[in-house]
């Protein structure tokens, strides 16, 4: 028996690696949240290791977004002190 989300959560996963960033939150809350009901529900779900993926692809592009945002943030405001200071 397979989890309903668990393709949905893979793909959201990857996608947000390879395109979209932003989708990287939604796959990494709706991970934890399919997480928690496997392992609450007493049934055996065959693509665990599927949600997991996806929500390990969907941490790996939360980070990395947030990094990209403060390297951005970083390099405007020291363009700013840079053209105050000139």
């Amino acid at each position: 028996m397979t989890h309903p989300q668990g393709t949905t959560i893979l793909v959201l996963g990857i996608l947000s690696l390879a395109l979209c960033q932003i989708l990287g939150p939604v796959a990494w809350i709706m991970g934890n949240k399919t997480l928690r009901e496997i392992d609450t529900s007493g049934y055996y779900y065959e693509n665990r290791g599927q949600v997991n993926a996806g929500k390990i692809c969907g941490m790996i592009a939360t980070i990395l977004m947030i990094v990209v945002v403060v390297v951005y943030a970083l390099i405007i405001g020291f363009a700013i002190v840079m053209s105050a200071v000139n």
